[in-house]
């Protein structure tokens, strides 16, 4: 089973891609913060991250970017789920490095395949 963290400042946010998640057997850890959901990675090593963009301190961008370039969770697949839907933001969380880009409200079919082909590939 899959461990899959999940970085949102929204509780709710959260509580619904967990569901999703659950349903489909995977097992979730979360984190409120950029900063936090680095912290987390590091010492919990999830299989995969979701990740937020708009949080208050380290943006879902530049956390994307210390998780992809750090040494110790550089093979962590990272998928970004946010409501940021313009071409060049999604252009831009895959220079940071992200495995995949996802518009909120995330559609279970569409997170469930993304995640299972960044897992396939990682």
């Amino acid at each position: 089973m899959a461990r899959i963290l999940i970085v949102d400042d929204s509780p709710t946010e959260i509580h619904v891609l967990k569901t999703i998640l659950e349903k489909n057997g995977f097992e979730t850890i979360s984190a409120t913060s950029g900063e936090q959901g680095i912290e987390v990675a590091k010492t919990e090593r999830p299989d995969l991250i979701l990740m937020d963009i708009v949080m208050p301190g380290l943006n879902g961008f530049q956390a994307t970017r210390q998780l992809t370039k750090g040494t110790d969770t550089a093979a962590i697949p990272v998928i970004i789920v946010t409501t940021k839907d313009q071409k060049t933001d999604e252009m831009w969380g895959m220079r940071q490095g992200a495995k995949g880009y996802i518009t909120k409200p995330a559609k279970e079919a569409d997170l469930v395949s993304k995640i299972n082909a960044a897992l396939g590939a990682a």
